[in-house]
């Protein structure tokens, strides 16, 4: 897509996306990084943020915007109301019919017989 000034920026979420990324990149710098230089690390996490809030600004004027789950479950939601189900599909109010017996459930017939039985 082409560069177009009038698309808006979502400012508040990439400000929260950030914080968050920062905040958990300071907290492992400081767990795995106590004695060499943790505030050199903690820096390189704030001066990210300009860069990520100008790439993620620019990002939203060329037309990108990323899928949320908000608007992925959303879909889903839609998608299932919309479609009936197939001929051979069951709903989710129906019980699941049993499965055929086979050798290895007890219907399959083929067990042999106790040898010891009951004496009463």
């Amino acid at each position: 897509m082409a560069w177009d000034s009038s698309r808006p920026v979502p400012w508040n979420r990439l400000i929260r996306e950030w914080l968050i990324y920062a905040a958990i990149m300071s907290a492992v710098f400081v767990v795995f990084f106590r004695g060499d230089n943790v505030l050199g690390a903690i820096a390189g996490v704030l001066i990210s943020g300009p860069l990520y809030l100008a790439f993620g600004a620019a990002m939203a004027k060329f037309g990108y915007q990323r899928t949320r789950l908000k608007d992925v479950r959303g879909a889903a939601k839609a998608s299932e109301g919309a479609s009936p189900p197939a001929s051979g599909a069951r709903s989710d109010d129906e019980p699941r019919p049993k499965p055929p017996p086979t050798s290895r459930t007890a219907g399959g017939g083929s067990r042999p017989k106790s040898s010891s039985r009951r004496k009463r």
